[in-house]
């Protein structure tokens, strides 16, 4: 059961976009993968194009959260939200991300990724025009909910999901990939409007 919104209080702060950074952490994601993530989204955050997008926001602010997930209950607050105004705080934020080194846990439930994402959304102490999740990972949905059913509530509330497939054929488990990932995310994860996927093939890629 997703958390019902919390309760706007005069401490609210406004935003173009609330958007959390949801990735996989469970034992098939390789250290190659998990690098992959991590210095994917450092890179992107400090780079002039993002700053340039928040800027050029209506209100010119985002608030951005980076969690880990693997299993049904297994999910983790790597950097909790913080206000993203200009290049000096995004670099900052993207600096606690090339800190921290992802240690893996076990299974793969996007559901539970989602469902705690969501409840993030909806209890923190920003409002935005766009509350977005970014779903990565190297496999499907393996534990909890049917992910289709998380993905479906979420995007009641109004919620974007986009996704970033992992499909890089790496790691001991390898064997165990599903053919055409994008395809999965495409039909199972993602949703709301202007939702898109962006396979990930190889760190340059």
């Amino acid at each position: 059961m997703l958390a019902t919104n919390a309760i706007a209080s005069a401490e609210t702060i406004e935003v173009d976009a609330e958007l959390v950074l949801a990735v996989d952490v469970s034992r098939s994601m390789s250290a190659t993968e998990l690098e992959i993530q991590r210095r994917g989204y450092a890179e992107a955050l400090a780079s002039n194009e993002v700053a340039d997008a928040i800027a050029r926001g209506l209100i010119g602010r985002v608030a951005i959260q980076y969690v880990e997930w693997a299993g049904q209950n297994n999910q983790r607050v790597v950097v909790d939200w913080s206000l993203i105004e200009d290049r000096t705080q995004a670099v900052a934020f993207a600096n606690q991300l090339l800190a921290h080194k992802s240690p893996s846990m076990s299974r793969t439930s996007i559901s539970g990724g989602i469902n705690f994402s969501v409840n993030s959304l909806e209890n923190n102490a920003y409002s935005g025009m766009r509350r977005i999740i970014d779903i990565s990972g190297d496999g499907p949905n393996n534990q909890g909910p049917y992910v289709r059913q998380a993905r479906d509530e979420a995007l009641a509330t109004g919620i974007v999901i986009n996704g970033l497939p992992l499909m890089t054929r790496d790691g001991i488990y390898s064997q165990f990939d599903i053919e055409r990932l994008d395809l999965y995310y495409r039909d199972c994860v993602i949703g709301g409007p202007g939702a898109f996927i962006i396979p990930v093939l190889s760190w340059e890629e």
